[in-house]
């Protein structure tokens, strides 16, 4: 442990002698500009200053409404050594969104990205508790200040003394079923992320360069570009856009990260992309995915074409990390690993009781990174915080060699014929035909009003047809079992997704039964 349990001790201030003139962050895009590990510790000291200038005081909270750039690691740095808790917030919501979270933080005050400004303006005339908005990367609108303006004449301010067990910071969980809840983490939480998957699956050493899709707002990406870089004082590279193939293939090409941690859809999107498109040299040496579970016939298709592959793995906002996790030299594709270092798992059935091998039962886990719980919702926090023990509303079997195969959402599991089905069984087989890229299935009720199977689909190629969507149900049947195929088939361009990728089926549910069949 170091002097203080404050998280910016040991993961800013520590390399202040160490590798003061290290990058510890370099964008990719817009300005390119760098921030070393000596530059990040004084500025994070600067606006440590100036939010005690600015009154705002001890354990209020700040929310963060910032892109990937440099001063998303500055401000929240500079927050935790304030005593200040930062709230990072997705920057994909709508208006309505950020005035229902801005109200229920009750943040004192809010910094965003200049860009981002359009879209929550009319949400901060109305919310009372904001003392002071500051505006990144452009003119400051009238109400508002610049980031110059707010952190000149401020005083350095050492990090605050306080206990691992002080709450640092807060995620709004992105909600496969659209509602953010505020969770809220302690500054220990960090370090255990960092010391367990961090240190013992990824293997991050301080030579790497890493390239996260996700974004610094959420849990996936705050670890995979931010805190497991800087435990080791590594460099991350920042991208503040949508990342698409050719971005990807872009930074793979252009910046040579040898971490690369994506999504799902996006390695699927890549891989088709590929088939059209020469492979660049890269310098690749881990990749992983997380946010849905990964099809098999992706991980394969990227191991084969790559020579490097995905370890897929589960985590949560709640646990702030991933947990459950495939590891370097032990993959297999089609399941989820093993609990990660330092976690334990269990699968228990509805009344609770631990279910036998090869049985289904919804995955709790035990660790150091467990949030306290969320913020002003109390039955929310009772019903998935169950002492040490975290309900993740996930749905597991577990084969007879310990791996953990997702099964769905404990919302999403429906029976067919009075057996139970797991949507992502039907969803692998799917997106392992040639033709198709993503897919989501739910349960419709048929004209007896039996649930059966519905799949949407996007196509990476060939004409949405009723002949395609016969051969589709016919490829199912043969592939995984007659009874689990789709009764429908529905084409669309995209799916309804959060800000980690994972499917929104509650939304597709929502608009069949709106008469979408």
């Amino acid at each position: 442990m170091t002097a203080s349990s404050n998280a910016a001790s040991y993961f800013v201030d520590r390399h202040r002698q160490e590798r003061s003139d290290k990058i510890a962050f370099r964008e990719a895009a817009g300005k390119r500009r760098s921030l070393s590990y000596g530059q990040l510790a004084k500025d994070s000291d600067l606006i440590a200053g100036a939010l005690r200038s600015a009154g705002i005081a001890r354990e209020e909270r700040v929310a963060m409404l910032v892109l990937d750039t440099i001063e998303f690691p500055q401000i929240f740095w500079g927050a935790l050594k304030s005593g200040v808790v930062p709230v990072p917030i997705n920057t994909l919501l709508a208006t309505s969104v950020y005035e229902a979270i801005l109200r229920d933080s009750r943040a004192s005050a809010l910094f965003v990205s200049v860009e981002l400004w359009p879209v929550v303006q009319a949400a901060v005339q109305i919310v009372p508790e904001l003392k002071q908005i500051v505006v990144i990367g452009g003119e400051a609108p009238e109400g508002t200040i610049s980031m110059a303006e707010f952190m000149a004449g401020a005083d350095p301010l050492q990090a605050v003394t306080c206990s691992a067990d002080e709450t640092a910071f807060w995620l709004y969980s992105s909600g496969s079923t659209g509602q953010p809840k505020g969770v809220r983490h302690v500054h220990g939480a960090l370090r255990a992320t960092a010391e367990t998957y961090g240190a013992q699956v990824l293997q991050i050493r301080e030579t790497d360069v890493v390239f996260s899709v996700a974004k610094l707002f959420f849990a996936y990406g705050m670890g995979n570009a931010m805190t497991f870089p800087m435990a080791v004082g590594a460099t991350t590279i920042l991208f503040h856009d949508r990342p698409t193939p050719d971005v990807v293939l872009d930074i793979l090409r252009n910046e040579q990260p040898t971490i690369f941690c994506g999504v799902p859809t996006l390695y699927a999107a890549t891989l088709a992309k590929l088939e059209l498109a020469a492979k660049p040299d890269a310098s690749l040496r881990c990749c992983i995915s997380a946010g849905e579970a990964l099809p098999k016939d992706v991980g394969r298709k990227w191991r084969d074409l790559w020579g490097v592959d995905i370890l897929d793995g589960v985590g949560s906002t709640e646990m702030l990390h991933i947990f459950l996790s495939n590891a370097p030299g032990d993959v297999t594709y089609g399941t989820s690993g093993v609990a990660v270092p330092g976690y334990q798992l269990r699968l228990a059935d509805e009344a609770g009781d631990e279910v036998e091998q090869g049985e289904i039962g919804e995955l709790l886990v035990r660790g150091d990174s467990a949030a306290e719980g969320y913020w002003n919702q109390r039955d929310k926090s009772r019903a998935t915080f169950e002492g040490e023990w975290t309900r993740t509303g996930d749905k597991y079997e577990r084969d007879p060699q310990g791996r953990y195969i997702y099964c769905g959402r404990t919302d999403d599991m429906f029976k067919v014929s009075g057996i139970w089905l797991s949507p992502f069984e039907v969803e692998q087989a799917l997106v392992s035909h040639p033709s198709v890229l993503e897919a989501a299935v739910v349960a419709v009720r048929d004209g007896e009003g039996l649930e059966k199977p519905k799949a949407h689909i996007v196509l990476k190629e060939g004409d949405a047809s009723p002949e395609l969507a016969a051969e589709l149900k016919a490829f199912v049947k043969e592939k995984i079992g007659k009874w689990k195929y789709p009764r429908w088939v529905e084409f669309a361009e995209d799916l309804p997704k959060t800000a980690t990728g994972k499917i929104q089926r509650f939304k597709l549910r929502e608009k069949d039964e709106g008469g979408g069949l």
